[in-house]
């Protein structure tokens, strides 16, 4: 039968293991590595202590041990928290750490009860470890896959079920123990499911490390970095979703193709800094005005596209004309640092029965260089004769 020490030790090096994976990933600047990574290092000294019972002082192997193994599985629920945005409970955390160890020492020194601590100990754990369950659960991004969050949830549940069960069989005298070294039945088998507590919680925060990095990595595939909208091959792929709901539905379709006017001398005369400022503004003003539903994409240099669904070319012409009158009329606050002024003008096109994507692009680009020849700083739609 496996003894007691030699369980611990494992845990020990699988604790160490986790610490140097969540290690790598402390460059990556993801809130909550930090503290996972601490979470693992105090679980490995209080596995250490945990194994001088018989050998260490009682407020050592008893006392000490047992509360950085509970602040351990505490910084793994801040660390979550963190990672999550979600606003921390200190004073919930302190309070239950202060009625732990006046419980521990109670049941140390004054009246000692090995199945008293035990009880109390798998009760703090208990809960703590269904907090972060329903945290995982409750504050999953929808926008990310599910499985990380669930697997660290469900890791979670079993913990605090094994946990759970654990206090009842001590706390109501169905097990009874003298110290944590003992070797019986199922003190082996409780400690041995403790043995999957950091393995599987460290598993867990390192499948949440690394979706936060996917998420980092398509954000800067598909979002354009300087103004937040999207890159040119996002805005191009949902561009041929949407066109193929159109065709599909007979619903309109409109594309509305933008450029600021003038943008090279916005730069030659203000400098390339004020050029940024520029399409940043620009991108916001056009964002915070655009309907539920319309999209927005910077298709490169200071050239956008809007793609209006169920929106005729009429209808796109008139809002972007609104938009345009809008920026025309903004107050110096209102514009870029400076209170630079500027235009843009637009070409607007609809789709047509069975052309694709590049094909509408091209008469939207036809209609903006007319506006651009007519005088800039207005809106056109596309020719019935356009190709």
């Amino acid at each position: 039968m496996l003894n007691p020490l030699s369980i611990l030790l494992v845990t020990v090096l699988s604790s160490a293991m986790a610490m140097a994976v969540l290690g790598s990933l402390r460059r990556a600047a993801i809130p909550g590595v930090g503290s996972w990574i601490v979470a693992n290092a105090l679980a490995i000294v209080a596995l250490l202590a945990f194994s001088l019972q018989g050998h260490a002082p009682r407020w050592l192997t008893f006392v000490a041990s047992n509360m950085l193994l509970a602040v351990s599985p505490l910084l793994i629920v801040a660390g979550c928290r963190r990672f999550l945005a979600r606003p921390a409970r200190p004073s919930v955390a302190y309070a239950g750490l202060v009625a732990l160890f006046a419980g521990l020492c109670y049941w140390t020194f004054a009246a000692p009860d090995f199945n008293a601590r035990v009880t109390l100990v798998s009760v703090f754990h208990a809960v703590l470890y269904a907090v972060l369950a329903v945290i995982l659960l409750r504050g999953r991004p929808s926008n990310r896959p599910c499985y990380s969050y669930y697997f660290l949830a469900v890791a979670a549940a079993l913990l605090s079920a094994g946990h759970t069960l654990r206090g009842v069989m001590y706390g109501f005298g169905w097990l009874v123990q003298t110290d944590l070294m003992q070797v019986t039945p199922s003190n082996v088998i409780f400690l041995a499911l403790g043995v999957l507590a950091p393995p599987c919680l460290s598993i867990g925060v390192v499948m949440l490390a690394h979706d936060r990095l996917a998420e980092r990595l398509e954000r800067l595939a598909n979002i354009d970095d300087l103004t937040g909208v999207l890159a040119r091959r996002a805005f191009l792929k949902l561009g041929d979703a949407l066109l193929d709901a159109s065709r599909r539905s007979g619903v309109p379709l409109a594309l509305a193709i933008i450029d600021i006017d003038s943008f090279k001398a916005v730069n030659d005369r203000h400098g390339h800094a004020a050029g940024d400022q520029v399409l940043s503004h620009f991108a916001a003003f056009v964002a915070a005005h655009l309907r539920d539903g319309d999209v927005l994409g910077r298709l490169g240099g200071e050239e956008f596209g809007v793609l209006c669904p169920a929106t005729g070319a009429a209808e796109a012409v008139s809002l972007l004309d609104r938009l345009r009158a809008r920026l025309a009329a903004a107050a110096p606050a209102e514009l870029p640092p400076g209170g630079l002024r500027y235009t843009f003008s637009v070409g607007v096109g609809q789709y047509r029965q069975g052309e694709s994507l590049a094909q509408l692009m091209v008469r939207a680009d036809q209609a903006l260089y007319a506006a651009k020849a007519a005088g800039r700083n207005r809106v056109m739609a596309a020719t019935a004769q356009a190709a």
